[in-house]
């Protein structure tokens, strides 16, 4: 196995909690962090997004993009690897709540938020 697959393959980590258990939380690997920074760094550049926040739970990891610090996230990317084999594990949810897409593959879900991008350039 190389190092790029076994990178694909992580989907936990287990930080120390309390009394020395370790707590089992959903994480994005390098790889996941690089394809959602190299997109969120392209809107910032844009003037579309301003800030983004991290959440690792024990089910999902959430990153959420806003538009200004002080208001609800406008996107939030989820990892969910309970529904890899369903639906797909990642997902780009709106602001209103709907899911504006989901799959296996995290850029491909991410191309739906790279079309906005072409709409703020034009």
């Amino acid at each position: 196995m190389s190092v790029h697959s076994e990178f694909m393959n992580w989907q936990t980590t287990t930080p120390f909690q309390g009394a020395g258990k370790p707590a089992e939380q959903v994480a994005f690997n390098r790889i996941e962090l690089g394809a959602i920074m190299g997109l969120y760094g392209q809107m910032v550049a844009a003037g579309e997004w301003r800030d983004y926040g991290m959440s690792f739970l024990s089910d999902v990891a959430i990153f959420s993009i806003f538009r200004r610090t002080a208001e609800h996230p406008i996107y939030r990317i989820e990892k969910r690897p309970k529904l890899r084999g369903k639906q797909g594990q990642y997902s780009v949810i709106g602001m209103d709540g709907r899911i504006l897409k989901r799959g296996s593959d995290l850029r491909s879900v991410l191309r739906v938020l790279e079309r906005k991008l072409i709409r703020a350039v034009e």
